[in-house]
């Protein structure tokens, strides 16, 4: 086990580069990535894991990075929306579907989304779809719209994600 004390440079690998950051071991992810390296999509709703406007993909699944202190993501592949290079399909499906209205969750969910279709590369059944939707909260209340940019996702090209 590491220990950490004081101000600590670690190595994060975001987006497919790694950055080394300034962090004291209480810093969270979050509040790293938007303060130090200007990443600024995973907004800060609650800070403590129930509203998901701060979801990020780390090692392939959605993971709220107000819990996730930065230290603990050192060794771990980070994917914030800001990786996705604004091509990605899941963006033009929430565009497609009007998914957003006020726009604060979107990035959240977009995360969510493409985690989704990356763990189950076919439209799974409705129950799996709630669950992994269920971990964020749209406060202007599209849900119904985003699940159907969801699956507008699984409707197009599956290489486009």
């Amino acid at each position: 086990m590491v220990r950490y004390e004081g101000k600590t440079v670690v190595s994060l690998n975001i987006n497919g580069e790694v950055r080394q950051v300034m962090v004291r071991p209480s810093d969270l992810l979050l509040d790293v990535l938007r303060e130090q390296l200007g990443l600024t999509a995973a907004k800060p709703g609650c800070k403590n894991g129930d509203c998901g406007a701060c979801t990020m993909v780390i090692d392939g699944w959605p993971t709220k990075s107000c819990l996730v202190l930065a230290v603990e993501a050192e060794n771990h592949v980070i994917l914030t929306l800001e990786g996705l290079g604004g091509r990605a399909a899941v963006q033009q499906a929430f565009v497609d579907a009007n998914a957003f209205q006020c726009g604060y969750c979107t990035s959240g969910f977009l995360m969510v989304c493409h985690a989704l279709k990356k763990q189950h590369p076919v439209l799974p059944e409705e129950h799996v779809m709630e669950e992994w939707l269920q971990s964020n909260i749209c406060r202007c209340t599209s849900y119904q719209e985003i699940r159907n940019a969801v699956k507008i996702i699984y409707e197009r090209d599956q290489s486009r994600i």
